[in-house]
């Protein structure tokens, strides 16, 4: 009997720092605190496109840069590397 507890206690504890652990990521952590859905510190998912099951077009601002990448089965490449105020002029000068 004291043998099998002895056994059990750091499972448990295991367990139990595991759930504190999926609470404090549930919660926000330190990553997701007042920032948008998609953002990690400077990085920032913007929008993705899917243009096949293995092909897929991202759309990343990370700082002052929005970087075009696309996904491929070989890895990723980088399209085009705009400056963000140029991307959010192109946006402003569509929508009008």
């Amino acid at each position: 009997m004291m043998e099998g507890l002895r056994l059990l206690l750091p499972v448990l504890m295991v367990l139990g720092l595991a759930l504190a652990l999926r609470w404090w990521l549930g919660r926000g952590g330190r990553f997701g605190r007042g920032r948008a859905k998609g953002a990690v510190g400077r990085l920032e998912a913007l929008g993705r496109l899917p243009l096949s099951p293995q092909h897929t077009l991202h759309l990343v601002r990370v700082g002052d840069r929005a970087l075009l990448i696309g996904s491929h089965p070989g890895g990723c490449s980088l399209l085009e590397s705009l400056s963000w105020e140029s991307l959010e002029g192109a946006r402003g000068g569509q929508q009008a």
